[in-house]
């Protein structure tokens, strides 16, 4: 499992549209499943997204978490699935790859010191 916390300044939409076409750039990637909800002032998006890891020759699958109030953005991406054990978890480059897209893109939301 690789994971990426960060809280973000900045137009929600506009973000979202850069990770989708960070991600978006694999040809093996696919957009599984979103799930949009309004608790009180704050908003939740979840997306999945799975690729093909060539490097671990398995799918690779990714959930990001946006949570927007009070002016702020928090985010959390999770993925999982890159090993090939059983037992074990080995070659995990396939999850850590798959978090750098979206890191990359993120880094210059990010507000730093939170």
């Amino acid at each position: 499992m690789a994971k990426y916390e960060a809280v973000l300044k900045g137009d929600l939409a506009k973000i979202i549209g850069e990770v989708e076409r960070a991600i978006d750039s694999s040809v093996t990637s696919s957009h599984e499943e979103s799930v949009f909800r309004s608790v009180g002032d704050a908003r939740i998006i979840i997306r999945a997204y799975e690729r093909y890891s060539y490097l671990g020759q398995n799918r690779v699958g990714l959930t990001i978490t946006y949570v927007e109030s009070g002016g702020e953005i928090y985010v959390c991406a999770v993925a999982t699935g890159g090993s090939q054990a059983v037992l074990f978890k080995i070659n995990t480059l396939g999850e850590q790859s798959f978090i750098e897209v979206v890191e990359k893109v993120l880094e210059k939301y990010r507000i730093r010191g939170v």
